[in-house]
């Protein structure tokens, strides 16, 4: 059996009102150089975004979140960032920003399979538990 790898990964947040810093984590960003893995899943919970911010436009939050599996798939469809290497892709990803998709600080773990890694941290960081 091999040794675990390291990874680096960050919660991805809609903030549906910048100015007042709440937020409802909507999914993760994994990078894992070893294994050659870069990878996202997003899980929205539109009826927590509605408890935040019953005005936000939920089809464009949407959208812009399903460009981020877009962009760590890299090639064709997923626009210039996708013809990056992964790690400046990630590096992209992760970029601190001020709009309504953020993300946190990135942290790191170690792993036997990230793919496995990516799927326990949607569990743990952004699916409530009923929806376990």
């Amino acid at each position: 059996m091999s040794a675990p790898s390291s990874f680096d990964y960050a919660v991805v947040r809609v903030v549906p009102r910048v100015e007042r810093e709440e937020f409802v984590n909507a999914g993760v960003i994994l990078f894992c150089l070893e294994r050659d893995f870069l990878g996202a899943r997003i899980a929205l919970d539109r009826e927590r975004v509605r408890a935040i911010f019953p005005g936000a436009d939920l089809d464009t939050i949407e959208e812009h979140l399903r460009s981020i599996p877009l962009i760590c798939a890299g090639g064709e469809g997923s626009g210039p960032i996708g013809r990056l290497s992964a790690r400046e892709r990630f590096h992209w990803l992760v970029a601190p920003r001020s709009t309504i998709v953020q993300v946190s600080p990135v942290h790191a773990g170690l792993c036997d399979d990230p793919e496995r890694a990516l799927e326990h941290l949607v569990d743990r960081m952004v699916r409530l538990p009923a929806e376990r």
